[in-house]
């Protein structure tokens, strides 16, 4: 027979039976919990955003650099013709002059002292030759009336004619001393920019002394280069003309030391006339304007040479390039907005672009920022945007 419990044992049941209420409780919470937290963990993380370029076409003709060199339009070198003190210089340094304008000067005092002597001189010798062609005269009439010998009508005529050349002499040597006079002011054979001055005012200068200055005209500039004999030949068969080489069908550009492209296009002056029997090269002559004078003569820059018959070619940002072991490549975004590798083969540079030889098509787009933040196959977020060709910059579509 079973016994009742007893209170204690009411108790004790009722105590275990909470607290497996309790545990079961709690049980139930963490898993909720726990599952809560697993699915936020399972949530997809956004998809990167990048910004991209579509890729355009621009019209570009067959190239070929050239390393140049600039030379002056104008050069000359400014030197004393006559001998004396420097007592005054009337421009600074590196500034720009004006053909005529007054640059040096000498003392003139002593180149004065000698025109007034060869004034004086040339004034003696025209009087003695009058005096001497009156006497030839009258010894002419004299020597009709039978009152003066031949012999001495002979003297009369020579004295007469050296008395002539004397003041023919006496010409030249006035002559001479005004020209000396004049160079004692040195003034600038044409508009350029003068260098710096060799001799300071107070130096005694003259025919033997080193230039006292170099004056250069750098509007329009000179550009040299050379090229080889086969490929001038075969342009002359190509584009033989009786117009000379100015007017050949090629545009012509410049690459500077800083390696930005310079704003003037320039055209062909001048082909030397013979091949150099060393290099086996000709020297061609290209003339570019040059109005800030940006370029200066020596300076080693890069002559491009295009043709004019143009093909449409792509063109992508330098931005985008990257490369590794198998060569240049970009990252193309494609239909479904995801990230693929593209190998591209690159012609020439055109400021802040590449010519794409082969790998990419017009309308395309590239990754050209962002590139960081992706791979390859992975899902990106794409924002269009705009290049500046020339400058490389970056701007929104929308800020156009």
């Amino acid at each position: 027979m079973l016994k009742p419990f007893d209170e204690q044992q009411n108790h004790d049941l009722f105590t275990l039976s909470k607290h497996i209420g309790y545990a079961i409780l709690v049980s139930t919470t963490l898993t909720v919990t726990g599952c809560g937290k697993s699915n936020e963990v399972i949530k997809t993380a956004p998809a990167p955003a990048v910004s991209v370029y579509e890729v355009k076409t621009s019209e570009v003709g067959n190239y070929r650099e050239f390393v140049a060199r600039t030379e002056a339009f104008l050069q000359a070198t400014i030197k004393a013709r006559v001998e004396g003190e420097l007592i005054e210089r009337h421009f600074n340094e590196g500034s720009f002059v004006e053909e005529g304008q007054l640059l040096l000067k000498i003392d003139p005092i002593e180149y004065q002292a000698s025109l007034a002597q060869a004034d004086a001189d040339l004034k003696s010798k025209i009087a003695g030759s009058d005096g001497a062609n009156r006497d030839l005269k009258r010894g002419k009439e004299v020597a009709e009336k039978g009152f003066l010998s031949q012999s001495d009508l002979d003297k009369l005529t020579t004295n007469a004619a050296q008395t002539a050349a004397n003041v023919k002499s006496g010409e030249a040597a006035l002559e001479k001393a005004r020209l000396n006079l004049s160079y004692t002011e040195i003034k600038a054979p044409f508009s350029g920019q003068i260098g710096k001055v060799k001799y300071d005012v107070g130096n005694i200068v003259g025919p033997q002394s080193s230039e006292l200055a170099e004056l250069t005209a750098v509007d329009p500039i000179y550009v040299n280069f050379q090229v080889e004999e086969a490929v001038y030949l075969n342009y002359q068969q190509k584009h033989q003309s009786d117009a000379g080489p100015e007017a050949a069908p090629i545009d012509l550009h410049l690459r500077l030391p800083n390696n930005t492209l310079y704003d003037q296009a320039g055209k062909l002056d001048f082909a030397d006339t013979k091949i150099d029997q060393g290099t086996g090269t000709v020297e061609l002559r290209a003339v570019f304007n040059n109005p800030n004078k940006l370029i200066m003569p020596g300076m080693f820059v890069t002559l491009i040479v295009e043709s004019q018959d143009k093909q449409e070619m792509v063109l992508v940002p330098q931005a985008a390039v990257q490369e590794n072991q198998q060569g240049k490549f970009v990252l193309v975004i494609d239909k479904s907005n995801k990230v693929a590798s593209r190998h591209v083969t690159l012609g020439r540079r055109m400021n802040a672009m590449w010519v794409v030889e082969s790998g990419l098509s017009a309308n395309e787009q590239v990754i050209i920022e962002g590139l960081q933040k992706v791979r390859t196959g992975i899902e990106v977020n794409p924002v269009a945007k705009m290049v500046n060709a020339t400058t490389g910059v970056v701007t929104d579509l929308k800020a156009l």
